[in-house]
Order: C-alpha cells, then structure tokens, then sequence
C-alpha cells in the first residue's frame, strides 16, 4: 500500500464504509429496491378508481373558503335563469361573475372623468356601494345555506 492510501484507511474508522462508491450505490441499491416493491405491489394491487368527478355538482358539505362564499352562493342562486334554458343557469353562473372580475379590472379606464372626489361621482359610488352590499350579502347567505 502507498502512503495516501494508508492515510485514507486510517482516517476512516473501523467498521465503517467510505462514502464514495460504497455508501453511495448501497443507498442506491436500497431505494431502487424499495420502488420495486411499490412498482409490483402498485401493478398488484392496483387501486381502485371511484366515480367520475361532477364538476358542476358540488357534495352539500363541502364549501369554498370565505372568500370564494359569494361566487358559490352565486352559483346557487343562478338557478334563477332556468327559464332561458337546461344549460342557462351554469353558462350564466359562471360567466357572470367572470364579466364582473373583467369590469373591475377594466374600471380605471372605463371611469375616465376629471372629477376624483367621490361626492361628485354619485352614479360610481351608488354602484360601488351596490357592488360591495350585494358581495356581503352573497357572502353571509352563503355561510349560513
């Protein structure tokens, strides 16, 4: 043996693997050994697919957090387009709130007038104000239904 070899065996103590190759392909060995077991037990016992997924129905106990409540009560209360068709309720349910996210977004250039204070704007601030009553209302209906 040369002396760096020496040194290297000495340095390691006893009973003790060196990390490179020896500790490195047995824990590569371990897992490759583990995937196995789970590849033939997955090809096995494979599990069982349930019911396909409704997007559109959602199961009564499961609600969205707060603040999602009044978009689902939304949902909800488009049963109320049902007279303009089967499909009218869901199509309008969900493109609604859609168009109103996109009006929000689109306001600071829709509302392009020189007066800023909000007493001189009555007509924004009426909306804003029927804006911010019905999403409350929507909210609250929708935690307690």
């Amino acid at each position: 043996m040369n002396d760096a070899n020496k040194k290297d065996a000495a340095s390691q103590p006893k009973g003790l693997l060196p990390f490179w190759p020896h500790y490195v392909l047995s824990e590569l060995i371990a897992w490759y050994v583990i995937l196995g077991v789970l590849v033939t037990l997955s090809a096995i016992l494979p599990a069982g697919l349930e019911d396909k997924a409704n997007p559109l129905l959602t199961p009564e106990h499961v609600k969205p957090e707060w603040y999602f409540l009044s978009v689902y009560q939304f949902l909800k209360v488009a049963a109320v387009f049902s007279f303009l068709g089967a499909e009218a309720p869901r199509l309008l349910g969900v493109l609604i709130p859609g168009i109103l996210l996109a009006l929000l977004f689109f306001l600071p250039f829709l509302d392009r007038g020189p007066k800023r204070p909000a007493r001189q704007r009555p007509w924004m601030l009426a909306l804003v104000v029927i804006v911010l009553l019905v999403v409350i209302a929507l909210t609250i209906w929708g935690q307690y239904s």
